[in-house]
């Protein structure tokens, strides 16, 4: 029972949240045919995110209103969304369809060397998730912050069936507020919440089972880059992909020792700025509405999601207006440098809060989390190859976008560990920089292997080998 528990638990979000994007038919209608390359791994894909932050709004919503937490409350609208969306499909599909994609998926029509790498790289993903699968069933919840800033919430929040308010501790140590402390009670209650709806639908507290959505947050991610990729390379470089970011190590640890917000907020940050890279070479409203909503969601994740989402602005402004955008952004980076020497030079005031910039030297530590120790595999040995290489590719008005907010996101990582001070605690990861790296990296990978397919494949060579009419609707599906 404990398993189909978890399972309707994992189920019902990813369910309802694949309603909304076929409901909305995206992205189906996105391309002159009706379908879009990499459509199901898409609408899957995102829609596992779009499910959790559509639930956890909803668990909001309950709570202020005081008709508190329980099974049926939660699970209700989230119910009535799938049932809606399986009274939009009317037709069946038939289970003949069903086996052939079945198929395609495990040996696509391609050339016997690329279905040799395919059937390898399916092989390695399944076992990097069987063995992640593995460390969440039998660790319990184990991270330092993981439970004395997130879990301690999402416990009071299950025990009582509604969110109460966390405080600093003068505030608790005052006593009659109702109030609970923790050791970092700013943090937003997206994860709380998610991990007391776990709870929830087990029927007990079970600090190790709450732990599995993380598990299916890298699995929807990898199917999102691979679903995006899909739309400019072939079947195996997309793969290949979506392989590159479900086995970045340092992302694999935050899977493995769940319980931090980090990879919900790198799948919604990613998958944010992968929808405004699809608007701008499309415009298409239903992928400005995804990217607006999951970047707006970036900042209830976690209190550097506040970061992420200007960096997202800033690629935005590329995005409506291409020539211009980038003159501004070229514009804004140098007035950020500039501020940040005169603040490292001055003691200017405001509000009585100090904004002089302790400059630090960081770059030691910086080469070694990202070249030499083993959180990246090569991820920076390749994004600096590839940007040197495919400068001038990334300067285009369909990638430029993405090229911003990769350029701001990465700046700010920089920034944070270049300066110290209390004006810094804006960022909180200032003295984890490598760990806020994990909610850039699969952005990066993206980038990567999107300019280097282009780079490596000449402007003759199809993307995909011809193959029969009946195999080629299957690749397109997948």
């Amino acid at each position: 029972m404990d398993s189909i528990a978890l399972l309707l638990s994992i189920a019902l979000p990813w369910c309802a949240g694949c309603a909304l994007l076929v409901a909305a038919r995206w992205p189906f209608e996105s391309s002159s045919n009706g379908r879009a390359p990499g459509s199901i791994a898409l609408v899957v894909g995102y829609g596992y995110f779009v499910g959790l932050l559509v639930m956890t709004a909803w668990m909001r919503l309950l709570s202020a209103t005081g008709a508190g937490f329980g099974r049926f409350s939660i699970a209700a609208p989230l119910l009535v969304i799938a049932a809606l969306m399986a009274h939009r499909i009317r037709k069946p599909v038939p289970m003949a369809r069903i086996g052939a994609f079945a198929i395609a998926v495990v040996q696509p029509p391609l050339p016997r060397w690329q279905r040799i790498a395919w059937a390898a790289l399916l092989a390695g993903l399944s076992l990097r998730f069987a063995t992640l699968a593995v460390e969440i069933a039998t660790r319990p919840l184990y991270p330092w912050d993981a439970w004395t800033q997130w879990a301690t919430k999402a416990r009071v929040w299950y025990e009582l069936g509604r969110i109460v308010p966390f405080v600093q501790a003068d505030a608790w140590f005052a006593g009659g507020s109702g109030a609970y402390f923790d050791a970092s009670p700013a943090n937003p209650g997206t994860v709380p919440l998610l991990q007391a709806w776990s709870a929830i639908a087990l029927g007990r507290w079970d600090d190790s089972a709450t732990n599995w959505p993380w598990l299916f947050m890298l699995g929807a991610l990898a199917l999102s880059i691979y679903g995006m990729l899909r739309g400019h390379v072939g079947p195996l470089a997309a793969l290949t992909g979506a392989y590159l970011v479900a086995s970045l190590p340092l992302l694999d640890t935050h899977v493995a020792l769940a319980g931090y917000p980090d990879v919900m907020l790198a799948g919604t940050y990613t998958l944010s700025a992968l929808a405004l890279h699809r608007w701008a070479s499309g415009r298409d409203w239903r992928d400005g509405v995804l990217a607006v909503a999951l970047g707006l969601a970036c900042p209830l994740i976690e209190i550097s999601g506040r970061v992420w989402l200007l960096t997202l602005l800033a690629g935005a402004v590329v995005a409506v207006a291409p020539r211009a955008g980038l003159k501004l952004a070229a514009w804004g980076f140098a007035a950020a440098a500039l501020a940040l020497l005169v603040l490292s030079r001055s003691t200017p005031m405001f509000s009585g809060l100090g904004l002089h910039l302790d400059y630090l030297s960081p770059w030691p530590s910086l080469a070694d989390a990202y070249f030499l120790f083993d959180n990246w595999h090569l991820l920076w040995y390749a994004a600096t190859v590839v940007a040197i290489v495919g400068a001038r590719r990334l300067l285009r008005p369909t990638v430029a976008p993405l090229t911003v907010v990769a350029a701001a996101a990465l700046a700010s990582l920089v920034v944070a560990s270049m300066f110290s001070n209390d004006f810094a605690s804006w960022f909180p990861d200032a003295r984890v920089v490598n760990r806020a790296t994990v909610h850039v990296a699969p952005l990066i990978v993206f980038l990567c292997t999107l300019l280097w397919r282009e780079l490596t494949v000449s402007e003759a060579e199809p993307v995909v080998p011809a193959v029969t009419a009946r195999d080629a609707a299957l690749v397109t599906d997948a």
